[in-house]
């Protein structure tokens, strides 16, 4: 069974080599998000990363290589693991944020992609397939609603609020069941692509055991939602 689990966003600028002038402004979500994979370092070192990428499902086995070079800065990252595939720029966002922060914290670590609009059905299926995983730990990566300011990304959505406010309460409590019943087209239209991976986690985490919380930290940065926590079994 899984032992623990660290939900990180993917903003490029947590790289403090592609922060620039951010670094500062950052630095709180960089801790918590190190934070967050120390709680799961502490429990495994066999890790599985879910994220969303329009690809669509596909598994990268560990030892996968990619680069930041899309990002403006060719900063090298790799999933842990003996493989020798190499992506470059090519390596979905999620995996790269994943391995960036990882560092030599893991064994072996491999992705699990899924495509930004898949149902909630589908994630929760991979989720309890996931739960299944021994002494693994679980880094789920995305990002909350990409409108909570008019210079956000996508622009203001007035309910844009609201919706990370659920998920900041979801990740608080734990609650998976509030992570399962994000509605995907609202999410799709508040450009929060972490719904798809959240609700993996949320599949993962209601196939057995309690959860509790150990890391936990939202901000809203340049009108993006960014979540980090990290929960741990309970015994």
């Amino acid at each position: 069974m899984l032992a623990a689990i660290a939900v990180l966003p993917q903003p490029p600028l947590l790289v403090p080599e592609l922060a620039a002038g951010a670094a500062v402004e950052t630095e709180a979500l960089r801790a918590a998000c190190l934070a967050a994979v120390g709680a799961v370092a502490d429990a495994a070192r066999d890790w599985v990363v879910v994220g969303a990428d329009p690809g669509g499902r596909r598994t990268v086995d560990p030892g996968t290589r990619g680069s930041f070079a899309g990002y403006g800065r060719d900063v090298p990252v790799a999933l842990a693991g003996t493989g020798t595939a190499d992506e470059g720029p090519g390596l979905p966002l999620p995996l790269l944020v994943a391995a960036w922060a990882a560092g030599e914290r893991a064994d072996r670590m491999r992705g699990e992609l899924v495509a930004p609009d898949s149902g909630t059905d589908e994630c929760l299926a991979l989720g309890a397939e996931l739960a299944g995983s021994d002494d693994a730990g679980l880094l789920v990566v995305g990002d909350g609603s990409a409108r909570h300011t008019p210079t956000a990304p996508g622009g203001f959505d007035e309910r844009a609020e609201a919706f990370d406010a659920v998920v900041a309460a979801a990740l608080d409590e734990p609650d998976p069941d509030a992570l399962a019943g994000l509605d995907p087209h609202l999410a799709a239209e508040l450009g929060a692509v972490g719904r798809a991976p959240w609700q993996v986690l949320a599949g993962a985490a209601l196939a057995g055991g309690e959860w509790g919380p150990a890391v936990r930290h939202t901000s809203v940065p340049y009108g993006v939602a960014y979540h980090v926590a990290a929960w741990t079994r309970r015994a």
